[in-house]
């Protein structure tokens, strides 16, 4: 287990004398007569660097885990789409996932060493579930998992592409039950995961950037989920701020045109009636950035899109045709070009799809392409991105 994932243990009185005099020799021993782990470092705006990064920047979310030849075709229409950034989930079950210290690195590597091939930055999602089989579950039943045993995962993957990996997202949606373990999502614990990997991976790669887990747009309640406002004042509040360098946000454009404002689309029940169904909600986010003392900092969008889904009933709402969704992703990149500068920065479109996705599933129809291979059988939206000026 990596240094940083130590600092978590505290460590108790009574040693015997060869365990006291190994405690000092590391700077562990507090006089009053009990042991305590070394204090977390609060990072300040010098103590480890933050990029500026190119406001938009474009990238595009692919699966390209399972199958070498789908991710050297997907991996060459980023790049032929003028795309810079590709993103791709990493389960950390899929890499450590039977003992711990033990790797399997093929297929992470193979994504990092193509996608340098093809001229293109790398953003990692960390996914801590489900949970490895040596991992033991959390002393606080709230949390997914115990926090330094998913930073010792983040320290690691850091360390292996230091240099190579430019960008780590730190969990997905938690405040959404289903990606909080079932469990009523719990803010001031995100904010522990949050900052044990931040940690982490900044002494591994000082250079690394770490996005915060991008945030659900909801205004659902416990215990299925909080409402990503509430969300991310809890987060402040709760002290994140110093351990993230991009606040990472995810904005579906639900029904609303990407100009439409919150104000309207609250205004107007066929936009859904409630300020977070449209793409610039991602403004009513940043207000609370501002608001806390964060300004400085950049917003990347992980996820975003449009959808087409004419099957599933808690989608079809909001389903857009084809060509909309072409229209909607070109726009969307084009306003915030002329609005959000100089705080936005990469934007995700959803996605080159998983081969494996059918219709019945809700994510086939976020994609701008059609699953499958080895043709690929492009949607309108993926020409349509590949064609705009950038």
């Amino acid at each position: 287990m990596g240094e940083a994932s130590r600092r978590w243990r505290l460590v108790s009185g009574g040693f015997v004398l060869g365990s006291i005099l190994l405690v000092l020799i590391v700077g562990f021993w507090n006089p009053g007569g009990a042991f305590a782990p070394e204090p977390w470092p609060t990072p300040t705006p010098t103590s480890w660097p933050r990029q500026r990064l190119p406001a938009p920047d474009y990238g595009m979310q692919a699966f390209l885990w399972w199958n070498w030849d789908i991710a050297e075709r997907d991996l060459t229409l980023i790049e032929e789409a003028g795309f810079t950034w590709v993103k791709q989930n990493v389960v950390w079950r899929d890499l450590e996932g039977i003992l711990e210290g033990h790797f399997d690195w093929p297929k992470s590597d193979y994504i990092v060493e193509r996608a340098e091939a093809h001229g293109l930055n790398v953003l990692f999602r960390i996914d801590g579930l489900p949970l490895p089989d040596w991992t033991t579950p959390p002393d606080d039943p709230t949390l997914p998992v115990r926090p330094e045993d998913f930073a010792h995962f983040c320290g690691a993957l850091a360390e292996r592409y230091r240099g190579r990996v430019r960008a780590y997202q730190v969990w997905n949606e938690p405040n959404l039950a289903r990606e909080w373990n079932d469990a009523v999502p719990n803010a001031a614990g995100y904010v522990q995961i949050l900052r044990a990997c931040y940690v982490a991976i900044k002494e591994a790669d000082p250079d690394a950037i770490v996005i915060s887990a991008g945030l659900a747009p909801t205004g659902t309640g416990p215990p299925g989920a909080i409402p990503d406002v509430q969300y991310l004042i809890e987060m402040y509040e709760a002290g994140a701020l110093p351990y993230f360098d991009l606040l990472g946000l995810h904005a579906p454009g639900y029904r609303a045109p990407p100009e439409l404002s919150p104000a309207e689309a609250a205004a107007d029940t066929y936009y859904g009636g409630q300020r977070f169904f449209c793409f610039r909600h991602v403004e009513d986010m940043r207000e609370i950035m501002v608001r806390y003392g964060d300004a400085d900092k950049q917003v990347a969008i992980l996820e975003m899109g449009w959808t087409t889904d004419p099957h599933n009933s808690a989608y079809t709402w909001f389903s857009v045709t084809e060509e909309e969704k072409a229209d909607y992703l070109v726009r969307a990149f084009q306003f915030a070009r002329q609005n959000w500068q100089p705080w936005i920065g990469p934007m995700f479109v959803l996605s080159l799809p998983d081969p494996a996705w059918l219709p019945e599933q809700e994510q086939y129809w976020w994609a701008i392409a059609e699953p499958g291979w080895p043709e690929a059988n492009l949607r309108p939206a993926y020409y349509a991105l590949r064609d705009m000026d950038k």
